[in-house]
């Protein structure tokens, strides 16, 4: 199991595993739903599910690209840690846990599990046609917060979708930052981003008009719910945390991008969380 953590960077769900249980709760507090441990243990095991399909995808689908690239060439598939069957019968396997367990929640989560996993999966490929390669992995990540809602109610919801928006949002500014580093090596072998397809300096101007709307799509919501003080140091702090990585990352200096994408966002996502948790058990006097 551990060189399958490797090759899925199991870590990196930290991104969009907070925004899931924005999801779930706002879905609890905000409707007659009942909080159920077992609905709650359902939605976990679909993220992991699902990002352990997109990302070992990914590495399967890229394994010859990142054989080529000095940044990349020790990942597990190059390096010969994990094989590339292996690593395709791990997305097949974690594919059908996906779909088997939205089975398990209730029709409408399965009925839209398939577009579910086209679109994290579908990311793999658009990096070799479309410099929209960063929107589409926002686009699967952004599928957590609305999805977890959807699990426990049944349907659909502005508040949700506004936090779906924000992932997008913040997702593909943080994902262009990261592509800074590749910039050259993308350009030789004919790939498509943003920093590739319009330098260093308009591709972190685009980050961070990303980021400002994702920031608002965080601000928004407080005209819809009746948040505490404790959501308002929520919002302020991920709004630090999307400026701060623009403050650690320059166009003639991207040293500190590993800094910026895993640590700065792994805060953002952890803390704006917890500050939305607490709230919602000031106000609602929610407890499991």
């Amino acid at each position: 199991m551990k060189k399958y953590f490797s090759l899925v960077l199991f870590a990196h769900s930290i991104f969009a595993l907070p925004f899931a249980l924005i999801g779930f709760f706002l879905g609890v507090i905000t409707t007659d739903s009942p909080f159920q441990w077992y609905l709650l243990v359902l939605v976990l095991l679909c993220m992991v599910f699902a990002r352990n399909a997109a990302m070992a995808f990914n590495r399967y689908l890229d394994r010859h690209i990142d054989a080529k690239n000095p940044r990349t060439n020790m990942r597990d598939i190059p390096a010969g840690k994990v094989s590339a069957n292996e690593a395709l019968i791990f997305v097949i396997l974690n594919c059908l846990l996906f779909i088997i367990t939205t089975a398990f929640i209730n029709t409408l989560c399965l009925y839209l599990s398939p577009i579910a996993l086209f679109i994290v999966l579908f990311y793999s490929y658009t990096k070799r046609f479309t410099a929209l390669c960063h929107m589409v992995l926002g686009l699967g990540l952004s599928l957590a917060p609305i999805g977890a809602y959807i699990a426990v109610t049944g349907h659909f919801n502005i508040v949700p979708v506004l936090y779906s928006f924000a992932v997008l949002f913040w997702v593909s500014g943080f994902d262009i930052i990261y592509a800074l580093q590749d910039e050259d090596f993308d350009r030789e072998e004919k790939l498509h981003s943003i920093p590739a397809t319009l330098g260093i300096n308009n591709a972190l101007k685009l980050s961070v008009v990303l980021h400002i709307f994702s920031a608002l799509c965080v601000i928004i919501p407080v005209f819809y719910i009746p948040f505490t003080w404790v959501y308002y140091i929520g919002i302020a702090f991920f709004c630090f945390a999307l400026i701060y990585q623009h403050l650690l990352v320059k166009p003639n200096d991207i040293s500190k991008v590993n800094k910026a994408f895993a640590t700065t966002n792994g805060y953002a996502s952890v803390i704006f969380a917890l500050c939305f948790l607490v709230d919602a058990f000031i106000r609602t006097n929610f407890y499991i």
